[in-house]
Formats: C-alpha cells, sequence, structure tokens
C-alpha cells in the first residue's frame, strides 16, 4: 500500500491528495473504486510499462480506503526475489509519480484521519526434496508445524517490532479500528486480526503477516518474519485458538511507541541467535540514535497547545 500525495516543500504542512484528471482533488473511503484509479491513469499505465521491463510481478492494483491510497499484489516467489522486487518496485513508484507532477509516500501514516499503509507478507513453506506445502498434511488436514508456526509468530513479533514497525511514525499506524492489527491475534480470513490464515486449498495454505507497515526494509521485515515462524517450529509452540470476532475488542499485545520495541528486542536472546546477535546489537543502536534525534524535536502540537496554556 502506498499513497499519491500533491508535492509540496514544506514538511509543517499536513500531506494533500493530488489533483486527478478531473482537476477535483481526492477523497477517501473510495476502496475498490475504478473510477478513483482511472483519475490517475496517465500515471498507473506508465508505472505498468516499467515494472513489466524490470519484470516485479506486479499481478494487481486497486483504491484502497485512504484519499489517493493504492495497494498492489505481487506474485509469489522466494523470499530474497519478493525483497527484491518490492525495493525496486518502491523506488520505481517514487520515480513515476515525480515525473507526473505528484509524490507517491511509503509513509507507514501519512496522513492523520486517514488509514495507514501496510506491507502485508503470505509466507509459506515448501518440502525442500518433495516441493509440497509444509503447512499441510496429506490428508488435506492443517499440519502440526503450520500450527506450530503460527504460534511462532504469536510469540515472537512483539520482540522484533523495529523490524516491522522501523520509525516513530509507524506506530501511529497501528491504532483500533484503522484497518491495522494491535495485537498478534490469529483467525481464518480475519482481517482484524495481526495474523490472518486467507481461505485456500491444502496445496496454498499460508499464512498472512498482517503487522509490517510499507515502511518496512523488505529484506529485514522477511527475515523477521520467517524467523518468527522457525523459532516457534523449533520450540514447538502452540497457537492460541482462532478468533472469529473483531480482535479489535481485544488488549493491544504490540509496543506502543519505539522506544519500548527497541528495548524489547534487545532482550529477546533466541531471536538475537537466530538474526545474529552483533547484527541486533548494531540495528537497535541505530534505532536508539533515531529516536533520540526525533525526541529533540519539538512538534506543532506542542505549540499550539502548551506555549500560552501552562
Amino acid at each position: 500500500e502506498f499513497y499519491l500525495v500533491a508535492r509540496q516543500n514544506n514538511p509543517h504542512v499536513p500531506l494533500q491528495p493530488p489533483l486527478g484528471r478531473t482537476g477535483k482533488s481526492e477523497a477517501g473511503r473510495q476502496s475498490y473504486s475504478i473510477d478513483a484509479v482511472n483519475d490517475f491513469d496517465p500515471f498507473f499505465m506508465e508505472l505498468s510499462q516499467f515494472c513489466s521491463v524490470h519484470r516485479l510481478g506486479v499481478e494487481t492494483l486497486i483504491h484502497e480506503a485512504g484519499a489517493g491510497q493504492m495497494e498492489i499484489n505481487f506474485s509469489h516467489g522466494a523470499p530474497m526475489d519478493l525483497a527484491d522486487r518490492v525495493f525496486l518496485f518502491k523506488r520505481t513508484v517514487r520515480e513515476t509519480a515525480l515525473r507526473h507532477g505528484i509524490c507517491a509516500t511509503f509513509m507507514a501514516k501519512p496522513m492523520e484521519m486517514e488509514p495507514g499503509s501496510a506491507m502485508h507478507i503470505h509466507q509459506s513453506i515448501l518440502d525442500a526434496d518433495t516441493g509440497c506445502n509444509i503447512f499441510s498434511n496429506a490428508d488435506g488436514s492443517a499440519s502440526s508445524l503450520f500450527n506450530h508456526y503460527i504460534g511462532g509468530l504469536q510469540k515472537y513479533v512483539p520482540q522484533v517490532m523495529p523490524m516491522f514497525a522501523p520509525y516513530v511514525n509507524s506506530y501511529r499506524r497501528l491504532s483500533r479500528f484503522m484497518s491495522a492489527p494491535i495485537n498478534v491475534q490469529w483467525g481464518i480470513d480475519n482481517r482484524t486480526c495481526g495474523i490472518r490464515v486467507p481461505k485456500s486449498n491444502p496445496q496454498n495454505r499460508r499464512v498472512e503477516n498482517r503487522v509490517p507497515g510499507v515502511d518496512v526494509n523488505p529484506y529485514l521485515a522477511t527475515a523477521a518474519t520467517l524467523a518468527c515462524g522457525y523459532l516457534g517450529m523449533m520450540e514447538q509452540l502452540k497457537p492460541t485458538d482462532p478468533m472469529d470476532s473483531s480482535a479489535w475488542d481485544r488488549d493491544y499485545e504490540l509496543p506502543r511507541h519505539l522506544e519500548d520495541a527497541i528495548a524489547r528486542m534487545r532482550g529477546c536472546d533466541a531471536m538475537a541467535e537466530v538474526l545474529w546477535p552483533s547484527f541486533v546489537k548494531a540495528f537497535c543502536a541505530v534505532k536508539e540514535l533515531e529516536y533520540a534525534t526525533y525526541n529533540r524535536v519539538i512538534s506543532s502540537w506542542e505549540r499550539e497547545h502548551l506555549l500560552l496554556l501552562v
């Protein structure tokens, strides 16, 4: 998911949707609208050509709920190949937008009153010898490895949030009733959960991690979600019962801000052993420096509400 926004040079001014071919500013809540996408046909036609040349495997394009918010889906593939394609796609979208006098942003939460943008990761594992999906038994039922994988996501996703929500802005997306998860509950085709199992046949049984924002490093986010599932299988973790109601009615289970997320990642020895301890130490140090830099900024909210009132 990403937003198209009008170009502007002042970072203190809130972002605005761009003008399309009709000359009107985009309005939100136009999910799946063909007309809303058609308003930016020149941009999307050129983007499609670039994606084809680079063989990025883009399958679908739809308009999402936010004003100027779009969603694309990639064809499935090997983890490194998908990460490469996501990386190249982001650069392609930004460059194409500039050529058409607008901007594209992959911020997790670029607009205050609009939903955030995610990078949902669908994952399944094939047996190296047989090529069969290890999440399904021969009779088509869900395998124990499938359940252990979900258990691993539930236990470890909250411990590696700096890889799924790497910036202070990332945590503004993870709020209740804003089309984003707040916990690691799981369910069958339940989009309020952080972990969703889409309906599929046994050969295509998979797990969707809905926690990562679109602002992630695709290489690190992919590695992190696979590591969570791997540890679940190695530790034979048992998941909770699937939810058939709204997970937004449950408590927050994810860190609420970057500082807390960094502390939890630093304290997770099992994940450090998988991702490599020296890498985790260096990564967390970089994030701590970024957070310290952000914390020195005096926001417009503080000036508006505190300047003459305290």
